[in-house]
């Protein structure tokens, strides 16, 4: 079972002093510890953003992708050995701008796996364009004039994609937000987490405060993780009180149990020697 120190890397961490992505990455270490795995049976998948140094400061199996590929990369791993516990990091900009059209189709495959997307309503890497998930009116180096569009709902997507566990979580409540992740790991199908991560550097908005004085938990209100229509009025909620924990879950069979003919051998385990595809290659010439 690993400790803190198991965790570590020699990597000097660069994120800005006080960034969100501190609060995810020490509740990611807490929820591994709390599972009582071994490194060796987790696997970090991250894209191109702020986030995807989490991939350096985990000292796990680690895959850096290229940008919005976080979902096909993990997938991947996934299905070649369902043994593993695969773990996916995003940012906002990374997943739903570059990736959104992985997005909907992995939850409604229902791969084993998890999302989290550290969601900071901006580019950070950049230095401080806006995304899809930035506010309207949101004045940044890409609208000067503030943000047109109404901002993307993520979690309400994931649930009308029928997602099986959707959840939001907020890095300024590391405890809260290690429980999420915990469960998140634990669920048996697509597990998706949308993490409120303030950049304290370049969204002047959506601050720390700003979202203390806001975010209240699904859970102390006595919210129905099963009643997915309930969960997507809960998705809507914005503004003066604004919902986090888990909105939805309940399992269903997952892509892995509808393919038989891998069943039993993980595809890392089926010898690729002296393998003659020349057959194949002739059908379909």
């Amino acid at each position: 079972m690993v400790n803190l120190e198991d965790l570590k890397t020699p990597k000097t961490n660069t994120w800005c002093p006080g960034c969100g992505n501190f609060g995810i990455l020490m509740a990611f270490k807490k929820a591994l510890i709390e599972l009582g795995m071994e490194r060796e049976d987790a696997v970090l998948v991250s894209g191109i953003g702020c986030h995807g140094k989490m991939v350096n400061y985990v000292n796990i199996n680690g895959f850096h992708g290229i940008h919005g590929r976080v979902l096909p990369l993990a997938k991947g791993i996934k299905l070649a050995n369902p043994n593993l516990k695969v773990v996916g990091f995003a940012g906002d900009a990374d997943q739903y701008n570059e990736g959104w059209s992985h997005f909907a189709h992995a939850i409604r495959m229902n791969v084993d796996m998890t999302l989290i997307v550290h969601d900071n309503m901006v580019l950070g890497l950049t230095t401080g364009q806006a995304t899809s998930t930035s506010q309207q009116g949101f004045k940044s180096k890409s609208t000067p004039f503030g943000v047109i569009p109404p901002m993307l709902n993520p979690v309400a997507h994931a649930l009308v994609s029928d997602g099986t566990f959707v959840a939001r979580g907020f890095s300024g409540d590391m405890f809260h937000l290690k429980k999420l992740i915990v469960e998140a790991i634990k669920h048996r199908g697509f597990a998706f987490v949308d993490v409120f991560q303030p950049c304290v550097t370049f969204n002047y908005l959506n601050t720390y405060d700003w979202f203390s004085q806001r975010v209240y938990k699904l859970e102390e209100e006595g919210h129905d993780v099963t009643d997915r229509r309930k969960a997507l009025e809960k998705t809507f909620e914005w503004g003066d009180r604004i919902p986090i924990g888990i909105f939805y879950n309940k399992e269903r069979p997952t892509y892995y149990d509808n393919l038989p003919h891998v069943k039993g051998v993980p595809l890392t385990k089926v010898p690729a020697e002296n393998v003659d595809i020349t057959s194949t290659i002739n059908e379909m010439m």
